[in-house]
C-alpha cells in the first residue's frame, strides 16, 4: 500500500487554509421588488417550498412555474451531478433559506451553495438562455504548482476542453461531466463542469469555456480553484473531490499524459410541482401561458439565434470536419475563450451606432468603426459584413487566434460580440491608423522620416518572428501587406488581421491549399502558382514590404516609366549597380543614413529571393537588422511576377518597347 503524498499535502492545504469552495454565492437581482402578502410573494414562497422534495426525487434538476402575468414566479433548481437525494435535498433546502432571507422582498434572486445546488427563481422566464456572464464568483487554494508549470498547462488544458465538450454533450435533463489526467505517475488531475440542462450545447459550451478563461486569468499556477455562474459551475483540484460513477468511468491512463475523461449521466424526466387540487387549474393555464410564450419567442428570435448558435459552433469548435486542409483545427490549440464579451448596446454607444462619421475603413471582413467607452478608453471595432468574403471561419480564425498571442508588435483584441446578427471584434484603438496611409497618400509621407520607417521595418520583423518561432503556436501570417500593419500614438507597429492566418506544428514546415488566399503583389511565387505556403512564405511578403517602406511606392502596380516592372526586380537592378540609394522614397533624402538604407534593401531583396531555400528566417532578419557586425549575404535576382503571371525577369537592350499595361507579364522573344 502506497500513499500519493502530493494529494495528500493537497487536501491539508485545502483543509487548513479553508478555501472557499464550500462557501455560497448568493445575488439578489434589482429586478423590482414585492409588497408582504402580495401574491407574487406568495407564489415565491409556495413554490419555493416544493423545491426540495421535488428535486431530489426526480433526479437533481427541475424547472417550474406558477401564477399568472406579474405575479408569475419560474423557478429552476439543480444539484451537482454526483448528489445523493439526501445531499439534493440538505443543499436546496438551505440555499432557499438563504434566499429568503438575504432577498426578502426581491422579484429575481440565485444562489450556488456548498455541494454545489444551485436555486434561481424570478418574474421573468430566463430558461435556455447563460445567465449574467459578467464577473463570477471564484476562489482558489493559495498553494502554488511547484512542478513544470509549462508542461502541467498542457495536460490542464487537453482535460479542461475535454470535460467541457463532454459536459457540453449532455442530455437535455443532465449537462455534467468529470474528468481526470495524469500528469506525473504519482500526480493526477481532477475537473468537473456542469451546466443548467436548459442550455444549448453551444451555449452550456460559451459559459463553461468562459468561466475556465476567467479562472486563469484571475488564478493561473494555483492547486485548484473554481469559477461558479448562474448557469455553469467550473472546478478542479489534485485531489479527487467528487463521487465517481463506476459504472461510467473510463479506465485512467498512464504517461504520457493524456486527459481520462468520466462523463457521469443520469437520466432525469422534466416535471411539473404537483402543489394540490387547489392550484391545478392555475398550473394548467400557466403552461398554456409559458407554451405561447415561448412559440412566440422562438419565432421571434430565431434568426439571431441561428446566426448565434452558427458562429457560436464555429468558435468552439463544433464545425463539420469538411474540407479540412481549410477548417482551423481546435484540438491544435486547446481552449479558445481567452476574451471577454462585450454586450452590443455598449459597442453601439461607443460607435454612435456605427455611424458612418466613425468609420475609420473598409476591408474584406467588413468595415472598422472607432468607438468611445464610457470610462474614455478608445476602442476599434471590426464589423462582419453579411456578404463577407472571408466570413465566419475567418471571423473564428482570427478570434481563436489573436485572442492567444500577446507581443508588444501585434495588435491586441479587447473582445468580442456576438449578439442578434452582429459579429464584432473589439481592438485597440490606433490613433494613427495603418502604414499603407503614410507611405502611399501624398500628403503624409514626410511625417515618416528614416528613423521612424527603420523603426516599423525592426517592429514588424519582431512580430513576425514571434508569431514563426516564439509564440506557443506557430503562426503563418499569410496576408502581410502594408494595411496590415497598425501604428500606434508613438508610430510603433502592431501587425493586425488574422483572419488569413494559419497554424503549424512544431516539426511541420510547409502546407499546401487549394484556396490561394492574400494579396497579390505580397504573395510568394509558391504561393500564388502552387498553393505552398511557410513560414518563407510570410518572409517574402516581409521583403516586399521592407521595399515598399523604403521606396515609397507599390509593388502591385508598380510601373517604371516605359516598361511596366516589378518593384522587386527594379530594386535589384539598382542595388547590383551601385545606385541603391536611388530607390529612396524622396521624402527620406535629409533623414536617411545610408548605411542602414542600403542593408534594409539587401536584406529586403534576400527576402524575396525565387527559392524559398534561399531566403532568410525571421529571426536572421531580425539579427541583421539590429547588428552593424553580421555580414548580409548577397541576393540573387528575385522573380518578376504579377499575381498569378510569373516569369524569370528580362534585361531589355535599348531597343526593347515591349511594355505591359495591363500588370501581366510579357517576356521578349528570341528567335533559334
Amino acid at each position: 500500500m502506497w500513499v500519493n503524498f502530493t494529494a495528500l499535502s493537497s487536501i491539508l492545504s485545502h483543509l487548513l487554509i479553508g478555501i472557499t469552495l464550500i462557501e455560497a454565492f448568493l445575488k439578489c437581482y434589482d429586478t423590482g421588488n414585492f409588497s408582504t402578502n402580495s401574491t407574487y410573494g406568495k407564489n415565491r414562497d409556495l413554490i419555493l417550498a416544493s423545491l426540495p422534495s421535488n428535486v431530489s426525487a426526480k433526479g437533481g434538476f427541475l424547472t417550474a412555474s406558477i401564477g399568472q402575468n406579474s405575479d408569475k414566479v419560474y423557478t429552476l433548481a439543480m444539484c451537482r451531478g454526483d448528489s445523493t437525494p439526501d445531499d439534493c435535498y440538505t443543499c436546496v433546502n438551505s440555499t432557499i433559506h438563504d434566499l429568503i432571507a438575504n432577498c426578502p422582498n426581491q422579484k429575481e434572486a440565485l444562489a450556488w451553495r456548498g455541494k454545489p445546488c444551485h436555486v434561481h427563481y424570478a418574474n421573468h422566464s430566463f430558461y435556455g438562455t447563460p445567465q449574467d456572464l459578467g464577473v463570477p464568483d471564484a476562489g482558489y487554494n493559495t498553494g502554488d504548482i511547484t512542478f513544470n508549470l509549462t508542461e502541467f498547462d498542457t495536460v490542464w488544458e487537453s482535460l479542461m476542453d475535454t470535460v467541457v465538450r463532454n459536459a457540453s454533450n449532455g442530455s437535455s435533463t443532465l449537462k455534467y461531466a468529470t474528468g481526470e489526467a495524469d500528469f506525473t505517475i504519482t500526480q493526477r488531475i481532477y475537473a468537473l463542469m456542469q451546466c443548467t440542462p436548459d442550455l444549448s450545447h453551444q451555449s452550456c459550451d460559451f459559459c463553461l469555456r468562459q468561466s475556465i478563461s476567467y479562472y486563469e486569468r484571475c488564478c493561473h499556477g494555483k492547486q485548484g480553484g473554481y469559477v461558479q455562474r448562474p448557469s455553469c459551475y467550473f472546478q478542479w483540484d489534485l485531489y479527487p473531490f467528487y463521487t465517481p460513477n463506476a459504472s461510467t468511468t473510463a479506465p485512467s491512463l498512464s504517461p504520457p499524459p493524456r486527459p481520462d475523461i468520466k462523463h457521469e449521466t443520469k437520466q432525469n424526466k422534466s416535471i411539473r410541482i404537483r402543489l394540490g387540487a387547489s392550484l391545478s387549474a392555475t398550473l394548467g393555464l400557466a403552461l398554456v401561458s409559458a407554451c405561447g410564450f415561448f412559440i412566440w419567442r422562438r419565432r421571434n428570435v430565431q434568426e439571431d439565434k441561428g446566426q448565434e448558435v452558427r458562429l457560436l459552433d464555429l468558435v468552439m469548435g463544433s464545425v463539420p470536419r469538411g474540407n479540412s486542409s481549410e477548417i482551423f483545427h481546435l484540438q491544435n490549440i486547446g481552449r479558445s475563450q481567452e476574451f471577454p464579451s462585450i454586450q452590443l448596446n455598449i459597442l453601439q454607444a461607443a460607435t454612435n451606432n456605427f455611424c458612418d462619421e466613425n468609420k475609420l475603413g473598409q476591408g474584406g471582413f467588413g468595415p472598422v468603426y472607432k468607438g468611445t467607452l464610457a470610462d474614455g478608453k478608445e476602442i476599434a471595432v471590426k464589423r462582419l459584413s453579411r456578404t463577407s468574403g472571408q466570413g465566419l471561419l475567418e471571423f473564428k480564425n482570427e478570434v481563436m487566434l489573436i485572442a492567444k498571442l500577446q507581443h508588444r508588435n501585434l495588435v491586441r483584441l479587447l473582445g468580442s460580440c456576438l449578439e442578434k446578427n452582429e459579429k464584432l471584434l473589439v481592438y485597440e484603438f490606433m490613433p494613427n491608423k495603418s502604414l499603407d496611409m503614410f507611405l502611399f497618400d501624398s500628403s503624409l509621407p514626410a511625417q515618416l522620416v528614416w528613423q521612424k520607417r527603420f523603426n516599423i521595418i525592426k517592429g514588424t520583423a519582431r512580430g513576425i518572428m514571434y508569431l514563426h518561432e516564439d509564440s506557443r503556436l506557430r503562426i503563418i501570417h499569410r496576408d502581410l501587406k502594408a494595411s496590415n500593419v497598425l501604428l500606434d500614438h508613438e508610430m510603433n507597429p502592431k501587425i493586425s488581421d488574422f483572419g488569413m492566418a494559419k497554424i503549424f506544428g512544431q516539426d511541420q514546415n510547409e502546407a499546401n491549399t487549394n484556396r490561394v488566399v492574400g494579396t497579390y503583389g505580397y504573395m510568394a511565387p509558391e504561393y500564388a502558382m502552387e498553393g505552398l505556403f511557410s513560414v518563407k512564405s510570410d518572409v517574402f511578403s516581409f521583403g516586399v514590404l521592407l521595399l515598399e517602406i523604403i521606396s515609397g511606392k507599390r509593388n502591385n502596380g508598380f510601373h517604371l516609366s516605359e516598361c511596366g516592372e516589378s518593384l522587386l526586380t527594379f530594386a535589384w537592378k539598382l542595388w547590383s549597380k551601385g545606385e541603391g540609394m536611388e530607390l529612396l522614397d524622396k521624402h527620406l533624402v535629409e533623414s536617411s543614413v545610408p548605411n542602414e538604407v542600403l542593408k534594409c534593401i539587401q536584406i529586403g531583396l534576400l527576402c524575396v529571393q525565387s527559392d524559398p531555400a534561399d531566403r532568410p528566417t525571421m529571426s536572421t532578419v531580425v539579427a541583421m537588422l539590429g547588428s552593424d557586425t553580421i555580414t548580409v549575404p548577397l541576393p540573387a535576382k528575385p522573380a518578376f511576377y504579377v499575381g498569378r503571371f510569373i516569369a524569370e525577369s528580362v534585361e531589355p537592350n535599348s531597343s526593347d518597347k515591349i511594355c505591359s499595361i495591363n500588370e501581366v507579364t510579357i517576356s521578349n522573344m528570341s528567335p533559334r
